[in-house]
């Protein structure tokens, strides 16, 4: 460290903003090699790699992303794109993509959408090639269209989704397996005692909404309880619709002794449509969420609910991605491409009231 603070005095760069120049000398490489490092590409042996971050650390050097974007024909601009209304999800992606991007040399662009409008696809096609973006990030569920997929393909714009359901070769998504956790719940329901159960599904148009229900009604029949029609109601992943479900569930001619909802926003909707009714939480209903929000941890009682692992998809999507902006294919096929969701007990389950009395 105090060898490279001479080096920089004598080098008289003290005052200015540090170079590729600069690194390269201090690191006694060619500039090329520090722009190996600076893209992550490969053939660059550990001890170089080492000596050249060290420099850039030291140095605090930055690549100009207009200068490197002119060298290179790039914008060094990434695109996380979305039309979720699930703010935590969001976030946490962006703050896992965000830790990978940066040391990269890249900036991430969080662009939302407008899932309503007829010409979405195409409006994403157009910000893409007017910001020269290098490649996309894609979350649920935009991520499930294999329309917008094959324009992305027809652009040549590089991608990866997050999806539930596998539906692309690995090396552009990172698959959060629903199936494992939505399972752990069921019997989480069933080894407490729970026959008569309430399920909140999400919107038609969300293939993990669909796979979840087609999950847990599986899971359940496996036990010998059957889900029926009138135990199943459809809501839209807002904690309205979460109120208005459980409103039709609870003052059923047979309301649940249980309700999963199909995420945290919903189930909280449940929580405190319950408590206007004077029902107990969990003694006299057990509810369940998805997602692992912020809220969850922090609304009474805590809500049990399933965390997606959200930072790290969007940490696993960026490595894959800046793997394929730099036309390492084989990278990101080897980089982790699924995760499973884990289920997180908390204070709203418990056995039913006829088991407790």
């Amino acid at each position: 460290m105090d060898s490279i603070k001479e080096n920089i005095i004598e080098g008289s760069i003290v005052g200015k903003k540090p170079t590729i120049s600069d690194v390269a000398r201090l690191a006694g490489v060619s500039k090329k090699t520090v722009s190996r490092v600076i893209n992550s590409e490969p053939n660059v042996g550990a001890k170089t790699l080492s000596k050249v971050k060290k420099v850039i650390e030291d140095l605090d050097y930055s690549p100009n992303p207009q200068a490197r974007g002119l060298a290179f024909s790039r914008s060094f601009l990434l695109a996380m794109i979305y039309d979720n209304p699930n703010a935590s999800f969001i976030t946490d992606a962006m703050y896992g993509a965000l830790g990978q991007c940066r040391p990269n040399g890249y900036e991430l662009v969080v662009h939302p959408c407008d899932a309503t409008q007829a010409s979405l696809h195409d409006d994403i096609i157009k910000f893409i090639r007017r910001t020269k973006i290098d490649g996309v990030i894609l979350l649920p569920p935009l991520s499930e269209s294999n329309d917008l997929i094959n324009k992305l393909k027809a652009i040549k714009c590089n991608y990866v989704r997050l999806v539930s359901v596998i539906s692309d070769d690995v090396a552009h998504m990172v698959h959060f397996n629903d199936r494992e956790a939505v399972k752990d719940i069921a019997e989480h329901l069933i080894a407490l005692g729970h026959r008569d159960i309430g399920f909140i599904k999400g919107p038609d148009n969300s293939k993990s909404s669909a796979e979840r229900h087609d999950v847990f009604r599986d899971a359940l029949e496996q036990n010998g309880v059957h889900l029926g029609a009138n135990q199943i109601v459809f809501g839209a992943n807002t904690f309205q619709s979460g109120v208005d479900c459980a409103v039709q569930l609870l003052k059923s001619d047979n309301p649940p002794t249980a309700i999963f909802a199909s995420n945290d926003e919903m189930a909280i909707g449940v929580m405190v449509t319950a408590q206007k009714m004077g029902i107990d939480i969990p003694s006299e209903l057990t509810i369940i969420g998805f997602d692992d929000t912020p809220q969850a941890s922090k609304v009474w009682p805590a809500l049990t609910t399933v965390n997606l692992k959200v930072k790290e998809m969007g940490k696993l999507a960026t490595l894959k991605l800046l793997a394929l902006c730099n036309n390492n294919i084989g990278l990101a096929k080897t980089i982790k491409s699924e995760l499973v969701p884990t289920l997180v007990r908390r204070e709203t389950t418990a056995p039913p009231p006829i088991l407790r009395g």
